[in-house]
């Protein structure tokens, strides 16, 4: 993915109102859950994500593998 489609892509689901979880995997393997749209920063293809307990995660354009979006629970109706 390119850089200006990273920052793009990734202050959409940051945006999103209301705020839904969404999952970053990379190509090193890692995976997180993105659980509150304030713990992630987008700048110029690169992205920190500051995970429970302040942990920042560092990640690029480069880097990004998949983001699956809604893992809000599905309800039945």
């Amino acid at each position: 993915m390119n850089s200006v489609t990273f920052t793009q892509t990734l202050s959409l689901y940051r945006r999103r109102r209301p705020f839904h979880p969404f999952a970053i995997a990379l190509q090193n393997g890692d995976r997180f859950e993105v659980d509150h749209a304030d713990a992630l920063v987008i700048r110029d293809g690169t992205a920190v994500y500051l995970a429970p307990g302040g942990i920042p995660v560092a990640f690029d354009h480069e880097a990004l593998v998949q983001i699956t979006a809604d893992l809000k629970p599905q309800t039945d109706e």
